[in-house]
């Protein structure tokens, strides 16, 4: 396995891997799969995006995004990782997330945050392994089929 910066040419693979997420009900709150078109919207030329190969199929990645549009904000970058389904269990998420934490860093954000559901104790376990501190809890953060759910805060200052 190994990390590179995502090109928009992995959008197909991360759309699969991201509708797997979806699908599972326990990595986000969107509900509405993902086509191709809509991942190559993420290249945005300023939030990196990693992806982990291996055998020259894209496996694993971490997105960062926008955290809030405000120009005080432009260090802090939201991000997300997803792992495909076989590929779960083999490590390939820390290592997307390992390369993001210095590639974002590289691009000068000097903050990364996410919010993971609480009973996804593997995206916790995960970030914890690399640095990440729980800030605190949303409640009732939003809702996922009918369903209100909390999200904890988790953050890491890169500089």
């Amino acid at each position: 396995m190994h990390t590179r910066l995502a090109t928009t040419d992995d959008a197909a693979a991360m759309a699969r891997i991201y509708n797997d997420g979806i699908a599972d009900r326990i990595a986000t709150f969107e509900t509405r799969f993902r086509a191709e078109d809509d991942v190559r919207a993420w290249f945005d030329g300023v939030h990196p995006i990693i992806v982990v190969e291996d055998d020259g199929q894209v496996i694993a990645f971490v997105s960062t995004s926008t955290y809030r549009p405000r120009e005080c904000y432009n260090g802090v970058a939201e991000f997300s990782v997803y792992v495909a389904r076989e590929a779960r269990g083999r490590g390939a998420g820390r290592m997307a997330l390992v390369k993001m934490i210095e590639v974002a860093e590289d691009a000068g954000f000097w903050k990364l945050v996410s919010r993971i559901f609480p009973e996804n104790q593997k995206s916790l376990n995960l970030v914890r392994s690399v640095g990440f501190r729980e800030v605190g809890l949303y409640e009732k953060h939003g809702q996922l089929d009918g369903v209100w759910r909390d999200v904890v805060i988790v953050e890491r200052l890169l500089m």
